[in-house]
């Protein structure tokens, strides 16, 4: 049995912030960068499936064997996922395509890797679908992690990514979760909602059983049942934002599946992201220890409150 299975396509990004540039394409994307976390917080077994094409095939098996990933891919596709990925100094960003991979299909999702404690979804660009995810919610007990970015994103004029969201089909979508993570951008999109507290409530209408939106710098807020909890984010300088959601998702997995607890664990991704951010690329340094330590001193803010 796996511990943890990424769903999502694979990208190699070009990334520059105000503070640091990506030597190249180097290899990012939801589900890859959560099951990286994952490895090197020591969850076990983890699987990947994804697409890329024959330009990155080689790297990203070579790279996926070093970390010690199984990998379902589909390397039919004419070119690799990627973005071009441009922040400013207050840290918004835009998103210029580099290549699509292409959607992934059932039968890109081999039946062992349905035997599986959690699924995490995390398309970058509308590769998974509705029929898909209703596939393996009736196929696995796996509870089912939606990172939601690659649901609200499709491609503008040159090739710029814009932010749109279906908001009855992306209903559909969240209610065969257990977990809704967007970022605080993405929730306005999906919930038209500004407020943080509010788009919570909006999204546990669509039926998930525990949402939760990151808010960068300001550390992370779910809501579970009637309790809003706010998590507090380590103090740190981000050189660069990209796969903090990422991580944070991993990292709450990993932790979730060791003791079971919801608040704790979202303390435990809240400070894994806070390391992600002060790093770039692939290669980012992680260990229990220094999330733990960076845990404990963010700890002490946890909040709690009645959603009412």
């Amino acid at each position: 049995m796996f511990d943890l299975v990424g769903l999502g396509n694979p990208v190699y990004d070009v990334i520059v912030t105000p503070w640091a540039r990506s030597e190249g394409r180097v290899l990012s994307g939801c589900s890859t960068n959560a099951c990286l976390a994952a490895k090197r917080l020591g969850i076990g077994r983890v699987g990947l499936i994804g697409r890329v094409g024959k330009d990155f095939e080689r790297r990203f098996l070579f790279e996926m064997k070093r970390n010690g990933i199984e990998t379902f891919l589909d390397s039919s596709s004419g070119e690799t996922g990627g973005f071009h990925l441009t922040y400013d100094e207050r840290g918004n960003r835009t998103l210029d395509v580099l290549g699509i991979a292409g959607k992934i299909s059932r039968e890109n999702f081999p039946e062992k890797f349905l035997n599986t404690k959690f699924i995490l979804i995390g398309p970058i660009l509308g590769e998974v679908d509705i029929e898909l995810i209703e596939f393996i919610r009736s196929s696995s007990k796996a509870k089912l992690f939606l990172d939601p970015q690659g649901l609200v994103r499709v491609v503008g004029r040159k090739r710029r990514v814009i932010h749109r969201c279906y908001r009855e089909q992306f209903g559909r979508i969240v209610e065969l979760t257990d977990f809704v993570k967007p970022n605080e951008h993405e929730s306005v999109t999906i919930t038209g909602k500004k407020d943080p507290v509010a788009a919570l409530h909006t999204l546990q209408e669509f039926g998930s059983a525990v949402p939760i939106i990151t808010l960068a710098e300001r550390g992370s807020i779910l809501l579970l049942e009637d309790e809003i909890l706010k998590i507090p984010a380590f103090n740190t300088r981000a050189i660069d934002p990209t796969g903090a959601g990422d991580v944070y998702a991993g990292a709450f997995i990993t932790e979730y599946l060791h003791i079971r607890k919801i608040g704790e664990a979202a303390l435990f991704a809240s400070a894994a992201a806070s390391l992600m951010v002060e790093q770039i690329g692939p290669e980012f340094e992680m260990s229990v220890e220094s999330v733990k330590h960076r845990e404990k001193a963010i700890s002490a803010g946890l909040s709690r409150q009645m959603s009412g």
